[in-house]
């Protein structure tokens, strides 16, 4: 197949597989020779083994990094750092994505960045939602208080129930009034862990002491 045959199949595509290209007729196995080509050309980007976009002149979509990180690695959520990044709850630009998933840790880096995924088992992986990026795409991302849940369940370590003011100082969360106090407890308890939830304690505390 030509690459202007190729282009014009997929290019309304934000994302293609490999094994998705056997309907064009092709052979898969053919197909797989033509994409490593094409993507030392530069002619289209692998975001993971076996997942690719064309190229930023020939695509219709730019898919967004919150699309993207549901689509490299599922089930996941956006959540953590990025999440927090999304709803203003921190003043930090982040730029790694983060997600939570069900599955084992793992990572991918591409052309649009470094995907980071990390584990938490079945019966935490709760409290997203589901909303649309600016493509009208959709993607799962953590509700503003189980972004803060699951990052500090993953960070629990640097936390201490004596050291309140960490919230502020060193994490600078803001914007806190968005934050329903009895739903962040209750997705904290979703962990069975006491010091998730002492802290989360702690935090809803540290929010009454911002909000008044």
């Amino acid at each position: 197949m030509k690459y202007l045959d190729f282009k014009n199949k997929v290019k309304d595509f934000p994302v293609f597989s490999s094994s998705q290209l056997s309907v064009f007729g092709e052979k898969e196995a053919v197909l797989r020779n033509q994409l490593s080509y094409w993507k030392k050309k530069n002619l289209v980007l692998e975001i993971k083994k076996g997942m690719y976009v064309l190229n930023e002149h020939d695509r219709k979509i730019t898919p967004s990094r919150y699309f993207l990180a549901n689509q490299i690695y599922a089930p996941s959520y956006v959540s953590t750092e990025f999440a927090l990044g999304f709803y203003d709850l921190i003043p930090e630009r982040v730029v790694d994505v983060t997600s939570v998933t069900t599955r084992k840790t793992s990572r991918f880096q591409n052309p649009f960045g470094l995907f980071i995924y990390q584990h938490i088992s079945i019966p935490c992986f709760d409290g997203y939602r589901e909303t649309k990026d600016e493509n009208n795409l959709s993607f799962m991302i953590a509700t503003p208080e189980k972004a803060i849940v699951d990052f500090i369940y993953l960070n629990l370590g640097r936390f201490t129930l004596n050291r309140p003011e960490i919230f502020e100082l060193s994490y600078r969360f803001q914007n806190l009034d968005q934050i329903d106090s009895e739903y962040l407890l209750n997705l904290a308890t979703l962990f069975r862990c006491k010091k998730l939830v002492s802290v989360v304690k702690a935090f809803i505390e540290f929010i009454n002491t911002q909000t008044g």
